[in-house]
């Protein structure tokens, strides 16, 4: 989940927002990383559970680890995935969990990390030898069409608008492999996934953003209300305007290297 759990107000208005991608996101990574029936794995930065339930659904949930800052965020994981061990840590701080673990595994949360090099090397340092460490990002730049399409009409009326394709440090496959280098990982490589979601109407993808959620919401939230209704509507017509139901592609980025 990039998940940045202090910023979000819930789990449900995070589910409404950037978890609508979750699951089919999760599905590719967890294929990416080669997670088979009976490994151990971590989920850092969890979130509501996305990835969790996908590994439990792989993998069962007593092989499960995650963790997660936020206590609304880890109640919401263990309703979700019952029979996980999921607790409440960061990810620069993990857990002694008497193991270590066949996959290590972080989605939506390197940029969200207080310091992200010592995050990945508490992910290197839980997995055993030669497992994968995994993590995947939005391609906040050009390829998350929802984001994107935020940002660009946020500029439209405020230059100065914290664009997370400008703001975030880690969303560039090179960046993404410089930094597993960095933290001692082996073959690091990178790709690209593809997921997308589905909406009733603009409205509906429109909701969370005054929330507060999420760097674009707390963007939003600040607005005054003439601000605000300039931004909706640039953003509506930036997707083209769409009436009834529509789909939105994003594009992730994924890094993976051996411990």
């Amino acid at each position: 989940m990039e998940s940045a759990s202090g910023m979000f107000s819930s789990a449900d208005a995070y589910q409404r927002h950037v978890g609508r991608y979750g699951d089919a996101l999760s599905r590719a990574h967890i294929e990416a990383a080669g997670v088979r029936r009976g490994d151990w794995v971590l989920d850092v930065g969890c979130g509501p559970g996305a990835l969790t339930c996908a590994l439990a659904d792989v993998t069962g949930a007593e092989h499960v680890a995650a963790v997660d800052p936020s206590p609304s965020f880890v109640e919401a994981c263990r309703a979700r995935v019952v029979g996980a061990d999921v607790r409440v840590a960061s990810a620069e701080k993990l857990p002694e969990f008497g193991r270590r673990f066949d996959a290590v595994m972080s989605q939506l949360v390197v940029n969200f990390m207080q310091d992200a090099e010592a995050g990945i090397d508490a992910m290197r340092a839980a997995a055993r030898d030669r497992a994968l460490v995994t993590s995947c990002v939005w391609d906040y730049a050009d390829g998350m069409t929802m984001l994107r399409a935020f940002w660009d009409a946020a500029l439209e009326i405020d230059p100065t608008a914290p664009d997370e394709g400008r703001t975030m440090r880690y969303c560039t496959p090179a960046e993404l492999r410089a930094l597993w280098e960095t933290c001692g990982l082996e073959d690091a490589e990178t790709s690209a996934i593809e997921v997308q979601a589905t909406y009733a109407d603009f409205e509906d993808l429109w909701a969370p953003f005054p929330t507060g959620l999420g760097p674009s919401g707390a963007y939003c939230a600040s607005l005054d209300a003439g601000a605000r209704e300039a931004l909706h509507d640039g953003f509506f017509r930036r997707l083209g305007e769409p009436s009834g139901a529509f789909t939105l592609r994003a594009r992730a980025w994924l890094v993976r290297g051996r411990a």
